[in-house]
């Protein structure tokens, strides 16, 4: 074979099966034998370096929930599959959820599979061992989500929710909550009534800065095509005993479907929220994002949308598209997780393939500094992986309907099942956040180099950086405060020639002058901004 042609051979490969940023290294929280499915993830209010990550594990006619855990920010995990609580494992059906209390307990939520009913397990020595099985609701119960109250002026400080789907007419999302760390629950409280010709399903939920508890869940069709047409909203200002409810904050167009092509697999739209918790600029912010399509802003496949409110769930804006590929070229992007994260960034990860012509699968970050205006997409997966019907598993089709992501300070942590060992096992990948926010926004080659100034300026808590390279090399980007000390390295790396924005957030700094500096290929630029706290 020529030698030139397998060099570009040798090249395309390359290319194509290049993995995340090289800064971002993915791994197994708990290698083992068994599958792992519908993974989700909190991090301690009372110790920032505790997390909680939780799986339905399956292994032939085995069903559990996978608890596992970190005490050191994510470096080191241990755990297991079995929830240890001496229960049959009859009483484990999936859907687990994690809480982890403002006493630092851990409270395992989860369904009861052949045993029907909601359930909570309570570990205080890290899932060594569980409490037997504590009764939440009998009866054909599903997709319970849990959340607690960690605002410690909140008049609810400490208490834990679970909200989730009776299946039972009419359909609607329901809530219980606990006090001592679940081992008794109160009686469920009906949030909604699903309105004729829908049930409801897919309930969220999380606790405001005031305390206050918010609910999300989808309108989902009870007749052909079964998809989700609008997102319903809830909220309690006395701990869950009483709801404010809107059935219909917006219109939706969901992906709900139980056999998604090409993989013939069973995807679902449902909605997912968090909330700006940060005293910053958006303080109080509540963030909503589902799967769509034929919609917009969606396009004619399936695509992530968000939706945001300013005044507590009032009002909600329009629609934006996260995922930056081009809208309606046949990829498909569903299974949005969010967060916001300590500085008030919006991060929301997705499985997306974007970049495949075959029918493998990547995982996406989106990250918005501006409260969800515009958005920078960044490959997290370093191997690809064929989403596939998971052995074993209940539900045709079923491979788990869930991802999820929490952060620590600078860092995000996401968790995805993917089978790049031949087995859906749950990943990670540490993010930092300070080396995410670059993205090129033409690859048009510029007549030369140029380093513009950043807006807004002033700002607070973030601020746009715009350069340009006229060809491939070396680019250093680094913040310096007005004695010159370096407060932070924003790029270094070998870029592309093109056009360049960076999100920058103001992480840790006081208000003052500052500067940044571009340097690259001999060129060195200077511009001042100020930041106001």
């Amino acid at each position: 074979m020529n030698v030139k042609i397998l060099l570009v051979i040798i090249l395309f490969v390359f290319i194509f099966n290049k993995g995340a940023d090289p800064q971002i290294t993915n791994f197994r929280i708990h290698p083992s034998g068994n599958a792992q499915i519908e993974p989700a993830i909190v991090r301690s209010p009372v110790d920032p370096n505790v997390m909680f990550a939780v799986a339905y594990t399956i292994s032939n006619s085995f069903r559990s929930e996978g608890n596992y855990f970190t005490t050191d920010g994510g470096e080191t995990w241990f755990g297991s599959d079995t929830c240890n609580s001496g229960s049959s494992t009859n009483n484990h059906g999936g859907d687990p959820g994690p809480i982890i209390d403002k006493d630092g307990r851990f409270i395992l939520t989860h369904q009861g599979g052949f045993i029907v009913g909601m359930f909570s397990n309570l570990s205080t020595n890290f899932g060594a061992s569980w409490t037997s099985n504590v009764l939440i609701a009998s009866g054909d119960q599903d997709k319970g989500t849990p959340g607690t109250d960690d605002i410690s002026t909140s008049p609810f400080y400490g208490r834990s929710y679970l909200v989730w789907t009776k299946f039972l007419n009419p359909f609607p999302i329901v809530s219980s909550y606990t006090t001592n760390g679940g081992l008794n629950w109160s009686s469920a409280v009906q949030i909604n009534a699903s309105p004729q010709g829908y049930v409801s399903l897919g309930a969220d939920i999380k606790v405001n800065v005031s305390g206050e508890v918010c609910v999300c869940w989808a309108g989902v069709l009870t007749s052909s095509p079964q998809n989700e047409k609008f997102c319903g909203f809830a909220r309690s200002s006395d701990g869950g005993n009483t709801w404010n409810v809107n059935e219909n904050i917006y219109a939706m167009n969901g992906i709900k479907a139980a056999s998604f092509q090409p993989w013939n697999i069973r995807v679902n739209g449902y909605p997912h929220i968090d909330l700006d918790k940060t005293g910053g600029q958006r303080n109080g912010c509540i963030y909503i994002v589902t799967g769509e399509k034929n919609l917009s802003p969606a396009g004619s496949d399936a695509d992530i949308v968000f939706h945001r409110s300013t005044d507590g769930g009032g009002t909600w804006s329009s629609g934006v598209r996260v995922n930056q590929d081009p809208i309606n070229n046949g990829k498909v992007q569903y299974f949005p997780a969010i967060n916001v994260d300590d500085f008030g960034g919006i991060n929301v990860i997705y499985y997306d393939n974007r970049n495949i012509s075959s029918d493998s699968m990547d995982v996406y970050l989106s990250r918005s500094t501006d409260g969800g205006t515009s958005w920078t997409d960044t490959r997290i997966n370093d191997h690809r992986f064929v989403p596939k019907t998971v052995t074993g598993a209940v539900g045709s089709g079923n491979q788990g309907d869930n991802i999820g992501i929490t952060s620590i300070g600078k860092k995000l942590w996401p968790v995805w099942m993917a089978d790049f060992t031949g087995k859906y096992q749950i990943w990670t990948a540490p993010i930092n956040i300070s080396e995410i926010g670059i993205n090129q926004i033409s690859s048009l080659i510029p007549d030369g180099f140029s380093l513009l100034q950043n807006y807004p300026n002033p700002f607070n808590p973030s601020t746009v950086i715009n350069f340009s390279i006229p060809k491939s090399g070396l680019v250093k980007l680094k913040v310096y405060d007005i004695t010159g000390r370096e407060v932070e390295v924003l790029v270094n790396e070998i870029k592309a020639a093109g056009n360049y924005r960076y999100d920058y957030n103001s992480i840790n700094m006081n208000s003052g002058i500052y500067f940044y500096k571009l340097e690259s290929d001999g060129f060195t630029d200077i511009k001042k901004m100020a930041f106001i706290k």
